[in-house]
């Protein structure tokens, strides 16, 4: 069981403390082995939030017992100052446990050191101020959010529920991670590296376009390139192309090689199926593609993928 503590502070961003406790503070008892999560603060255990609201919690000395930090906020003009924080964030990490930040929360991160010589985000109203700050941090610009294994940066408030769910992903598996997604009434299919600038992020209504879409997603295995999914659209190549990089903030065809993705990991983590017949179903034509385009965005082969996350159950 994977102990989390998420890092409460005075003058906190209650929307984001929420989805932390959404995603890891929820009893989940269908799920074996489940997050067990708390809110805690080295300040006080009495805090106050947005709109006047009052917000208990556990007053710490250490985090000693847990395996993983979730920081849903930090003022970024305020380094720390709490000394039993800074020692205890600092030999969390250096004892390579996860930590994860939610929008405004990197700047902790970055006072403390944590992000330098790493990728890291924020939300986009900060990134001039970020970049200021912290000069020894890659900062990426047109991302959801970096994740690397240890640490995690989203790029804003509803971004954390994506890291999140990458998360749990990684932990629990596709299938688990879709689920909670759906009853969080999110998708699962969100990557880390699309846009935080799209210009239109909600269909105003499900035309054709969003209709080619859902098609798309469940015809992967016979669709040859994004022009049929253009032409299910009923629009040229080049509107097409244009309407997908406003509405969803990355080229097309980067879109469809996810979908692809998304689906062989399902498919590797709950089937035997042979690597030809998942890449097949998947739209890749060949397992050599698809091993090709697996080691471009996980750095794993399919192989290695599956041996870490197959489940017979």
């Amino acid at each position: 069981m994977t102990k989390v503590a998420i890092l409460a502070t005075d003058n906190g961003a209650l929307f984001e403390l929420g989805c932390a406790v959404e995603l890891f503070g929820l009893s989940r008892p269908e799920y074996e082995n489940w997050y067990r999560a708390e809110v805690v603060s080295f300040e006080s255990a009495d805090l106050g939030y947005t709109a006047g609201v009052r917000l208990g919690a556990r007053k710490i000395r250490s985090l000693q017992a847990f395996d993983m930090v979730v920081i849903p906020s930090w003022s970024p003009d305020s380094p720390p100052q709490n000394k039993r924080l800074i020692n205890q964030l600092t030999l969390f990490h250096e004892q390579g446990k996860r930590i994860l930040s939610f929008c405004s929360g990197a700047f902790l991160l970055g006072y403390l050191g944590i992000l330098d010589q790493r990728e890291a985000t924020t939300h986009w109203r900060y990134r001039n101020r970020f970049q200021e700050l912290f000069t020894a941090t890659h900062y990426v610009d047109d991302v959801l959010y970096v994740y690397d294994g240890q640490v995690g940066c989203s790029a804003g408030s509803a971004a954390g529920l994506d890291l999140g769910i990458e998360i749990i992903r990684e932990d629990f598996g596709y299938k688990v991670a879709n689920q909670v997604a759906r009853r969080l009434v999110l998708s699962a299919h969100r990557s880390g590296g699309q846009s935080q600038f799209v210009e239109t992020p909600v269909h105003q209504a499900p035309g054709k376009f969003a209709q080619a879409l859902d098609w798309s997603i469940k015809n992967l295995a016979s669709i040859a390139s994004i022009s049929d999914v253009a032409d299910k659209a009923h629009m040229s190549r080049r509107t097409f192309d244009r309407k997908f990089r406003s509405s969803v903030g990355i080229a097309p065809n980067e879109w469809l090689i996810e979908q692809r993705l998304m689906l062989a990991r399902n498919l590797l983590e709950e089937s035997t199926a042979s690597m030809e017949a998942v890449a097949e179903t998947a739209g890749f034509g060949s397992a050599i593609t698809m091993r090709y385009h697996f080691n471009r965005r996980y750095g794993i082969t399919p192989s290695h993928h599956r041996k870490q996350f197959y489940s017979s159950s």
